[in-house]
């Protein structure tokens, strides 16, 4: 099975599974699935079935569940991302499709001083997020909070180590900020052009670690993708 299938826990109804419309239709007319073939169902909350496929209908495939895991494809640390809201739509819908393949477990849409937009398209982004959960074999789906100010972000408590990825002054590197990997990250990405000085003495004063990706000057997007994963390669070698 080369991607899972997604239901939400409502559709778990004890030990069968009715998958949603989109994904019945998947299953019939792109996998042309029979009764009896195996699937494997993922709820977005951390649980993955193993489903056999009892009924195949015009309007709706359900399945019996065989085998029942928690967490399956989910890092051990907690990482929320903070990015700014970026001009394109496009480019901050490729950082929530990566985001998600990498194992972020919050999203949170920044409004910064830089940015040139105030909001996302929820709907959207959420469909690409449930597309790239598949994808990476994961089990639980990341929070998308609504935008917000970076000062709001840092306001709460719920994370551990804070960084704060800015290209200006003398930041450390990220690799040394990180040292042993915390349980839980927050990291901060301004949009394009970056953070204003205002926002970065907020963040530090907030306790965030600023830090530096490297010499090269990299987009927004990619500043994000790239602080996820060295943080997940952290966690995966301490």
């Amino acid at each position: 099975m080369t991607t899972n299938f997604y239901a939400p826990p409502s559709a778990i109804r004890g030990s069968r599974v009715v998958l949603p419309k989109e994904e019945a239709r998947h299953v019939r007319s792109v996998l042309r699935a029979e009764r009896g073939d195996e699937i494997v169902v993922v709820d977005g909350q951390g649980g993955w079935y193993r489903v056999r496929i009892d009924h195949l209908g015009a309007e709706q495939v359900v399945g019996g569940i065989l085998e029942t895991r928690q967490e399956v494809g989910e890092p051990e640390v907690d990482v929320t991302v903070g990015l700014g809201i970026l001009k394109k739509r496009s480019r901050f819908e490729t950082f929530v499709e990566k985001a998600v393949e990498l194992g972020v477990r919050r999203i949170v849409p920044l409004r910064t001083r830089r940015t040139e937009r105030e909001s996302i398209r929820r709907d959207r982004l959420r469909k690409v997020m449930i597309a790239a959960l598949k994808q990476c074999r994961r089990s639980r789906l990341p929070e998308l909070d609504e935008p917000q100010t970076p000062k709001m972000l840092l306001e709460d408590r719920r994370t551990g180590g804070r960084l704060l990825c800015h290209g200006g002054g003398d930041g450390t590197p990220l690799l040394s900020a990180l040292g042993d990997a915390p349980e839980s990250v927050l990291a901060l990405v301004g949009p394009e052009g970056g953070f204003a000085p205002e926002e970065v003495n907020t963040a530090v004063g907030a306790g965030c670690t600023h830090v530096t990706l490297g010499r090269r000057r990299l987009r927004a997007e990619t500043a994000g993708v790239v602080a996820l994963n060295a943080v997940m390669l952290q966690a995966q070698t301490c």
